[in-house]
């Protein structure tokens, strides 16, 4: 699989440099950058341009690019002894994706369900700095059942939607899932019955929306930490 970007390529270069099959560099490093570069003791190949967009199929890569193992996803069994689950229902912008998994982590969640039969992870991981290959991800399309298999762990569902109990006068629950969806098409009816409760954010000003990755850093710092 092929990352790009500074940001991740670092990232992955500090904190995951097993997974690292093969680098490429388009561009010339900074002496500092290099050095860690090459600490890193794997295959260095120079790119041009062209084979460098390619391999990026058009994205900013900045000259950073490798090759890493492929992602390996988790299985919904082993979120089911945590504490704090984040379900991703119909979000398939895979920088949105990226963005709440790096403020998951961040904050706090144990892991984070993408409810899809497929996804860009690659995109995923670039978009969350490299988070995404610290926290437990799992990728499962069968929203209902996953509910009903949490509530039957003692989880309590939470759902982010429109009209919700403003989330700074709530004390959320210790075993707890947050379902956040799309900014288009919110979450559908037949989820939202089997939630136990709906939540959102009081706004101070007359404005009714906030994008959702910048909803749920809000929302997960409160239940997590508030």
């Amino acid at each position: 699989m092929i990352v790009y970007g500074k940001q991740v390529f670092f990232y992955i270069l500090e904190k995951h440099k097993e997974k690292i099959k093969e680098i490429y560099l388009a561009k010339e490093c900074e002496k500092a950058d290099f050095s860690k570069i090459a600490k890193a003791s794997k295959k260095i190949k120079k790119l041009d341009f062209k084979t460098a967009q390619s391999l990026a199929r058009g994205g900013n890569h900045q000259g950073f690019l490798m090759e890493i193992d492929e992602f390996e996803f988790s299985s919904f069994e082993s979120l089911k002894e945590k504490d704090f689950i984040v379900i991703l229902y119909n979000i398939s912008d895979v920088g949105n994706i990226g963005a709440i998994v790096r403020s998951a982590y961040a904050l706090g969640a144990d892991g984070v369900i993408l409810v899809a039969k497929s996804v860009a992870i690659d995109g995923v991981i670039r978009a969350s700095s490299g988070a995404a290959l610290d926290m437990k991800i799992v990728l499962n399309d069968d929203i209902l059942s996953m509910i009903n298999e949490l509530k039957q762990k003692g989880f309590y569902i939470y759902a982010s939607a429109s009209g919700g109990s403003d989330i700074h006068t709530i004390k959320a629950k210790d075993k707890k899932v947050l379902i956040m969806g799309s900014e288009g098409f919110g979450i559908a009816p037949k989820v939202l019955k089997k939630c136990d409760e709906c939540v959102g954010i009081k706004m101070h000003n007359d404005f009714d929306s906030l994008n959702v990755s910048a909803a749920f850093a809000i929302l997960c710092d409160r239940m997590k930490n508030g």
